[in-house]
Protein backbone atom coordinates (compact mmCIF):
# COMPACT_ATOMS: atom_id res chain seq x y z
CA UNK A 1 0.00 0.00 0.00
CA UNK A 2 1.46 3.41 -1.17
CA UNK A 3 1.99 5.43 2.08
CA UNK A 4 1.93 8.75 0.02
CA UNK A 5 -1.57 8.32 -0.01
CA UNK A 6 -1.99 8.61 3.70
CA UNK A 7 -2.49 11.08 6.35
CA UNK A 8 0.40 10.41 9.31
CA UNK A 9 -1.01 11.70 12.69
CA UNK A 10 0.47 11.35 15.94
CA UNK A 11 -1.41 10.32 18.68
CA UNK A 12 -0.85 11.05 22.23
CA UNK A 13 2.34 9.08 22.32
CA UNK A 14 4.79 8.46 19.35
CA UNK A 15 4.67 4.51 19.40
CA UNK A 16 0.65 5.27 19.28
CA UNK A 17 0.96 7.04 16.21
CA UNK A 18 -1.61 5.58 13.36
CA UNK A 19 -2.11 6.44 9.89
CA UNK A 20 -5.35 8.25 8.15
CA UNK A 21 -5.98 7.61 4.85
CA UNK A 22 -6.40 11.09 2.50
CA UNK A 23 -8.45 11.54 0.12
CA UNK A 24 -6.78 12.08 -3.52
CA UNK A 25 -6.80 15.17 -4.83
CA UNK A 26 -9.29 15.44 -8.09
CA UNK A 27 -7.73 15.32 -11.22
CA UNK A 28 -6.43 19.23 -13.42
CA UNK A 29 -9.94 20.15 -15.02
CA UNK A 30 -9.28 20.25 -18.85
CA UNK A 31 -10.56 23.19 -20.21
CA UNK A 32 -8.38 25.93 -22.05
CA UNK A 33 -10.20 28.17 -19.94
CA UNK A 34 -9.02 27.14 -16.71
CA UNK A 35 -5.82 27.00 -15.50
CA UNK A 36 -5.07 24.44 -12.11
CA UNK A 37 -2.55 25.16 -9.19
CA UNK A 38 -1.39 23.32 -6.31
CA UNK A 39 -0.70 24.91 -3.21
CA UNK A 40 1.21 23.45 -0.81
CA UNK A 41 2.26 25.57 2.09
CA UNK A 42 4.37 24.12 5.22
CA UNK A 43 5.05 25.53 8.70
CA UNK A 44 7.19 24.52 11.49
CA UNK A 45 6.99 25.49 15.21
CA UNK A 46 10.58 24.93 16.48
CA UNK A 47 10.73 26.50 19.67
CA UNK A 48 7.49 25.04 20.90
CA UNK A 49 6.30 26.23 24.39
CA UNK A 50 3.35 24.27 26.02
CA UNK A 51 0.21 23.20 23.44
CA UNK A 52 1.12 24.80 19.84
CA UNK A 53 -2.16 25.65 17.35
CA UNK A 54 -1.74 26.23 13.78
CA UNK A 55 -4.55 27.38 11.26
CA UNK A 56 -4.31 27.63 7.71
CA UNK A 57 -6.54 28.97 5.43
CA UNK A 58 -8.32 26.42 2.50
CA UNK A 59 -9.37 27.64 -0.62
CA UNK A 60 -13.31 28.42 -0.82
CA UNK A 61 -15.26 25.63 -0.68
CA UNK A 62 -18.59 26.32 -3.23
CA UNK A 63 -17.63 26.68 -6.95
CA UNK A 64 -17.77 30.08 -8.49
CA UNK A 65 -17.35 31.80 -11.89
CA UNK A 66 -13.70 32.12 -11.18
CA UNK A 67 -12.85 29.22 -9.08
CA UNK A 68 -13.23 25.36 -8.53
CA UNK A 69 -11.77 23.68 -5.21
CA UNK A 70 -10.12 20.22 -6.39
CA UNK A 71 -8.86 18.95 -3.03
CA UNK A 72 -6.52 19.40 0.29
CA UNK A 73 -4.06 17.15 1.38
CA UNK A 74 -2.92 17.23 4.82
CA UNK A 75 0.45 15.66 6.54
CA UNK A 76 0.67 16.61 10.07
CA UNK A 77 3.38 14.00 11.66
CA UNK A 78 3.78 15.35 14.87
CA UNK A 79 0.66 16.28 16.15
CA UNK A 80 -3.41 16.08 14.75
CA UNK A 81 -4.56 18.03 12.26
CA UNK A 82 -8.23 18.21 10.52
CA UNK A 83 -10.72 20.30 8.06
CA UNK A 84 -13.12 22.29 8.95
CA UNK A 85 -15.64 23.47 6.50
CA UNK A 86 -18.60 23.77 7.66
CA UNK A 87 -20.32 25.78 9.97
CA UNK A 88 -19.87 30.17 9.53
CA UNK A 89 -16.46 30.90 9.73
CA UNK A 90 -13.93 29.87 6.60
CA UNK A 91 -12.84 26.85 5.29
CA UNK A 92 -9.51 25.92 7.05
CA UNK A 93 -7.01 23.57 8.28
CA UNK A 94 -6.64 23.23 12.27
CA UNK A 95 -3.91 21.35 13.63
CA UNK A 96 -2.70 20.90 17.45
CA UNK A 97 0.58 19.80 18.61
CA UNK A 98 1.41 18.36 22.25
CA UNK A 99 3.74 20.33 24.44
CA UNK A 100 6.87 20.41 24.18
CA UNK A 101 6.65 18.80 20.49
CA UNK A 102 7.84 20.44 17.31
CA UNK A 103 5.32 21.47 15.17
CA UNK A 104 5.44 20.76 11.55
CA UNK A 105 2.44 21.10 9.11
CA UNK A 106 2.35 20.86 4.94
CA UNK A 107 -1.27 21.20 3.86
CA UNK A 108 -1.19 20.82 -0.94
CA UNK A 109 -4.66 22.25 -1.97
CA UNK A 110 -5.65 22.04 -5.66
CA UNK A 111 -7.67 24.28 -7.58
CA UNK A 112 -8.67 25.42 -10.53
CA UNK A 113 -9.44 29.12 -11.87
CA UNK A 114 -9.94 31.54 -14.80
CA UNK A 115 -10.14 34.82 -15.82
CA UNK A 116 -13.51 36.37 -14.86
CA UNK A 117 -14.98 39.21 -16.44
CA UNK A 118 -18.81 40.96 -16.00
CA UNK A 119 -19.86 43.25 -18.57
CA UNK A 120 -20.40 46.45 -17.45
CA UNK A 121 -21.51 48.12 -20.48
CA UNK A 122 -24.97 46.36 -20.28
CA UNK A 123 -26.75 44.55 -17.94
CA UNK A 124 -27.14 40.55 -18.41
CA UNK A 125 -27.77 37.19 -17.16
CA UNK A 126 -26.17 36.96 -13.49
CA UNK A 127 -26.00 34.65 -10.50
CA UNK A 128 -28.66 36.43 -8.26
CA UNK A 129 -28.85 36.62 -4.73
CA UNK A 130 -31.64 36.90 -2.39
CA UNK A 131 -31.89 40.38 -0.04
CA UNK A 132 -31.34 37.74 2.91
CA UNK A 133 -27.77 36.58 1.22
CA UNK A 134 -26.89 40.18 0.34
CA UNK A 135 -27.66 41.60 3.92
CA UNK A 136 -24.67 40.12 5.26
CA UNK A 137 -23.31 42.60 2.55
CA UNK A 138 -24.06 45.27 4.17
CA UNK A 139 -23.32 45.45 7.69
CA UNK A 140 -20.35 47.37 9.58
CA UNK A 141 -17.36 45.14 10.68
CA UNK A 142 -14.55 45.89 13.17
CA UNK A 143 -12.98 47.53 10.23
CA UNK A 144 -15.30 48.84 8.33
CA UNK A 145 -18.11 51.50 10.06
CA UNK A 146 -20.62 52.43 8.01
CA UNK A 147 -21.37 55.86 9.84
CA UNK A 148 -19.88 59.17 10.92
CA UNK A 149 -17.25 60.25 8.25
CA UNK A 150 -17.73 57.01 6.27
CA UNK A 151 -20.84 57.61 5.58
CA UNK A 152 -20.21 61.19 4.82
CA UNK A 153 -17.72 60.74 2.67
CA UNK A 154 -19.61 57.82 0.41
CA UNK A 155 -22.30 60.36 0.33
CA UNK A 156 -20.04 63.08 -0.82
CA UNK A 157 -18.11 60.99 -3.71
CA UNK A 158 -22.10 59.79 -5.17
CA UNK A 159 -23.61 62.91 -5.39
CA UNK A 160 -25.17 62.97 -8.88
CA UNK A 161 -24.85 58.92 -9.69
CA UNK A 162 -28.13 58.12 -10.49
CA UNK A 163 -27.33 54.43 -10.75
CA UNK A 164 -25.69 51.71 -8.64
CA UNK A 165 -23.23 50.84 -11.21
CA UNK A 166 -22.59 54.47 -11.26
CA UNK A 167 -22.23 54.53 -7.62
CA UNK A 168 -19.64 52.04 -7.53
CA UNK A 169 -17.20 53.05 -10.67
CA UNK A 170 -17.54 56.83 -8.60
CA UNK A 171 -15.88 55.01 -5.12
CA UNK A 172 -13.63 52.97 -7.43
CA UNK A 173 -12.03 56.06 -9.69
CA UNK A 174 -12.55 58.21 -6.04
CA UNK A 175 -9.88 55.97 -4.62
CA UNK A 176 -7.46 55.49 -7.22
CA UNK A 177 -7.20 59.30 -7.71
CA UNK A 178 -7.10 60.22 -4.10
CA UNK A 179 -4.71 57.11 -2.27
CA UNK A 180 -1.36 55.71 -2.78
CA UNK A 181 0.47 52.31 -1.96
CA UNK A 182 2.33 52.82 0.87
CA UNK A 183 5.10 49.84 0.48
CA UNK A 184 6.37 50.11 4.07
CA UNK A 185 3.19 48.96 5.24
CA UNK A 186 3.38 44.96 6.77
CA UNK A 187 1.72 42.61 4.96
CA UNK A 188 -1.17 43.57 3.55
CA UNK A 189 -2.27 46.38 5.93
CA UNK A 190 -5.32 46.89 8.39
CA UNK A 191 -8.21 48.30 7.11
CA UNK A 192 -8.76 50.63 9.51
CA UNK A 193 -10.79 53.02 6.99
CA UNK A 194 -12.21 55.50 9.69
CA UNK A 195 -8.48 56.74 10.57
CA UNK A 196 -7.33 56.81 7.18
CA UNK A 197 -10.09 59.61 6.12
CA UNK A 198 -10.43 61.23 9.53
CA UNK A 199 -6.39 61.38 9.48
CA UNK A 200 -6.02 62.13 5.93
CA UNK A 201 -3.44 59.51 5.27
CA UNK A 202 -4.13 57.86 2.11
CA UNK A 203 -1.61 55.38 2.03
CA UNK A 204 -2.29 51.59 2.37
CA UNK A 205 -2.28 48.17 0.57
CA UNK A 206 -4.73 46.16 -0.20
CA UNK A 207 -6.50 45.43 2.79
CA UNK A 208 -6.42 49.18 3.63
CA UNK A 209 -7.75 50.15 -0.02
CA UNK A 210 -10.01 47.85 -1.02
CA UNK A 211 -11.82 47.88 2.22
CA UNK A 212 -11.74 51.85 2.03
CA UNK A 213 -13.59 50.81 -1.45
CA UNK A 214 -15.91 48.06 0.80
CA UNK A 215 -17.04 50.38 3.39
CA UNK A 216 -17.79 53.27 1.23
CA UNK A 217 -19.75 51.03 -0.95
CA UNK A 218 -21.99 49.68 1.75
CA UNK A 219 -22.49 53.00 3.08
CA UNK A 220 -23.80 53.65 0.10
CA UNK A 221 -26.03 50.91 0.26
CA UNK A 222 -24.21 48.27 -1.95
CA UNK A 223 -23.47 44.69 -0.82
CA UNK A 224 -19.73 44.84 -1.33
CA UNK A 225 -17.16 42.16 0.31
CA UNK A 226 -13.61 41.69 0.46
CA UNK A 227 -12.16 38.37 -1.26
CA UNK A 228 -9.00 37.01 0.70
CA UNK A 229 -6.83 35.07 -1.29
CA UNK A 230 -3.23 34.57 -2.90
CA UNK A 231 -1.11 35.39 -6.34
CA UNK A 232 -0.13 31.98 -7.88
CA UNK A 233 1.18 32.64 -11.02
CA UNK A 234 2.49 35.32 -13.34
CA UNK A 235 -0.08 37.68 -14.69
CA UNK A 236 -0.96 36.91 -18.35
CA UNK A 237 -1.32 40.59 -19.52
CA UNK A 238 2.36 41.41 -18.73
CA UNK A 239 1.81 43.06 -15.46
CA UNK A 240 5.07 41.95 -13.43
CA UNK A 241 3.95 43.89 -10.06
CA UNK A 242 0.53 41.86 -10.61
CA UNK A 243 1.79 38.51 -10.55
CA UNK A 244 3.82 35.97 -8.54
CA UNK A 245 6.70 35.41 -10.77
CA UNK A 246 8.15 32.58 -9.03
CA UNK A 247 7.14 29.34 -7.53
CA UNK A 248 7.57 30.11 -3.90
CA UNK A 249 4.83 32.75 -3.19
CA UNK A 250 4.89 32.87 0.66
CA UNK A 251 4.51 36.66 0.73
CA UNK A 252 2.29 37.19 -2.30
CA UNK A 253 -1.05 37.77 -0.24
CA UNK A 254 -3.91 39.60 -2.32
CA UNK A 255 -7.04 40.79 -1.48
CA UNK A 256 -9.40 41.88 -4.02
CA UNK A 257 -12.82 43.27 -3.63
CA UNK A 258 -16.66 42.47 -5.69
CA UNK A 259 -19.75 44.76 -5.24
CA UNK A 260 -23.18 43.52 -6.18
CA UNK A 261 -24.82 44.90 -8.52
CA UNK A 262 -28.33 44.11 -9.63
CA UNK A 263 -28.60 43.33 -12.99
CA UNK A 264 -25.22 42.41 -13.09
CA UNK A 265 -24.46 40.47 -9.75
CA UNK A 266 -21.22 40.53 -8.11
CA UNK A 267 -18.44 42.77 -9.81
CA UNK A 268 -14.92 42.61 -9.49
CA UNK A 269 -12.84 46.00 -8.12
CA UNK A 270 -9.32 46.16 -7.36
CA UNK A 271 -8.36 49.97 -7.22
CA UNK A 272 -5.70 48.52 -4.70
CA UNK A 273 -4.33 46.80 -7.69
CA UNK A 274 -4.29 50.31 -9.70
CA UNK A 275 -2.26 51.92 -7.38
CA UNK A 276 -0.01 48.76 -7.11
CA UNK A 277 0.56 49.57 -10.83
CA UNK A 278 1.51 53.11 -10.52
CA UNK A 279 4.20 52.64 -7.83
CA UNK A 280 5.86 49.26 -8.63
CA UNK A 281 5.04 48.52 -12.41
CA UNK A 282 8.88 49.12 -14.22
CA UNK A 283 10.16 51.78 -14.07
CA UNK A 284 8.51 52.35 -11.07
CA UNK A 285 6.24 55.76 -9.82
CA UNK A 286 4.01 56.35 -13.20
CA UNK A 287 1.97 58.76 -14.22
CA UNK A 288 -2.21 58.12 -13.15
CA UNK A 289 -1.81 59.12 -17.14
CA UNK A 290 0.29 56.47 -18.11
CA UNK A 291 -0.69 53.98 -20.80
CA UNK A 292 -0.07 51.12 -18.16
CA UNK A 293 -2.10 52.19 -15.47
CA UNK A 294 -5.21 53.32 -18.08
CA UNK A 295 -5.33 50.07 -18.97
CA UNK A 296 -5.29 48.54 -15.72
CA UNK A 297 -8.02 51.17 -14.07
CA UNK A 298 -10.35 50.33 -17.20
CA UNK A 299 -9.55 46.33 -16.44
CA UNK A 300 -9.95 45.96 -12.57
CA UNK A 301 -13.29 47.30 -12.87
CA UNK A 302 -14.88 44.62 -13.69
CA UNK A 303 -12.36 41.75 -14.17
CA UNK A 304 -9.87 39.78 -12.74
CA UNK A 305 -7.04 37.37 -13.64
CA UNK A 306 -7.21 34.00 -12.60
CA UNK A 307 -3.51 33.98 -11.34
CA UNK A 308 -4.94 34.35 -7.90
CA UNK A 309 -7.27 32.09 -5.41
CA UNK A 310 -9.56 33.05 -2.77
CA UNK A 311 -8.80 31.74 0.47
CA UNK A 312 -12.55 33.31 1.78
CA UNK A 313 -14.82 36.47 2.17
CA UNK A 314 -14.14 36.76 6.32
CA UNK A 315 -13.97 39.06 8.59
CA UNK A 316 -13.28 40.02 12.05
CA UNK A 317 -11.78 36.03 12.42
CA UNK A 318 -12.42 33.57 15.50
CA UNK A 319 -10.48 30.46 14.87
CA UNK A 320 -11.44 27.50 16.59
CA UNK A 321 -9.53 27.24 19.65
CA UNK A 322 -7.73 30.12 19.91
CA UNK A 323 -6.77 31.54 23.22
CA UNK A 324 -5.47 35.12 21.73
CA UNK A 325 -8.31 36.96 20.40
CA UNK A 326 -9.81 37.16 17.07
CA UNK A 327 -8.23 38.67 13.60
CA UNK A 328 -9.11 41.29 11.22
CA UNK A 329 -9.27 38.59 8.20
CA UNK A 330 -7.61 35.44 7.73
CA UNK A 331 -5.13 35.45 4.55
CA UNK A 332 -2.20 34.23 6.17
CA UNK A 333 -1.18 31.21 8.28
CA UNK A 334 -1.67 31.78 11.96
CA UNK A 335 0.10 30.02 15.37
CA UNK A 336 -0.25 30.34 18.94
CA UNK A 337 2.27 28.82 21.64
CA UNK A 338 1.51 29.12 25.18
CA UNK A 339 3.15 32.06 25.06
CA UNK A 340 0.80 33.73 22.80
CA UNK A 341 0.36 34.58 18.79
CA UNK A 342 2.99 34.16 16.54
CA UNK A 343 3.63 37.00 13.74
CA UNK A 344 1.69 35.99 10.86
CA UNK A 345 3.97 38.64 8.64
CA UNK A 346 7.17 37.12 9.61
CA UNK A 347 7.45 34.03 7.86
CA UNK A 348 11.09 33.82 9.10
CA UNK A 349 10.20 34.16 12.16
CA UNK A 350 7.17 32.29 12.46
CA UNK A 351 8.63 29.92 9.56
CA UNK A 352 6.37 28.96 6.69
CA UNK A 353 6.29 28.67 3.19
CA UNK A 354 3.96 28.76 0.44
CA UNK A 355 4.68 27.23 -3.48
CA UNK A 356 2.38 27.53 -6.24
CA UNK A 357 3.01 24.94 -9.65
CA UNK A 358 0.89 24.98 -12.77
CA UNK A 359 -0.43 21.74 -13.44
CA UNK A 360 -1.29 20.43 -16.78
CA UNK A 361 -4.51 18.46 -17.30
Amino acid sequence: MDRRNFLRSAGLTIAAARLRRVPALAQPVSSPDWQTYEVTTHVEILKPVGISHVWLPLPLTAVTEFQKPLGNRIDCPSGEAREVTSGVGPALVQAKFPAGRIAELTVVSRVATRNHTVDIQQPGASRSESDAALKAWLQPSAGLPLDGIVLKKATEITRGASTDIDKARAIYDWIVENTYRNAKIRGCGRGDIRFMLESGDMGGKCADLNALFVGLARASGLPARHAYGIRVGPSQYGYKSLGANTPTITTSQHCRAEVYLRGYGWVPADPADVRKVILEEPPGNLPITDEKVASARSRLFGSWEGNWIAWNYAADVTLPEASFGSILYFMYPQGETAEGRLDPFDPDAFRYTITSNAVAA
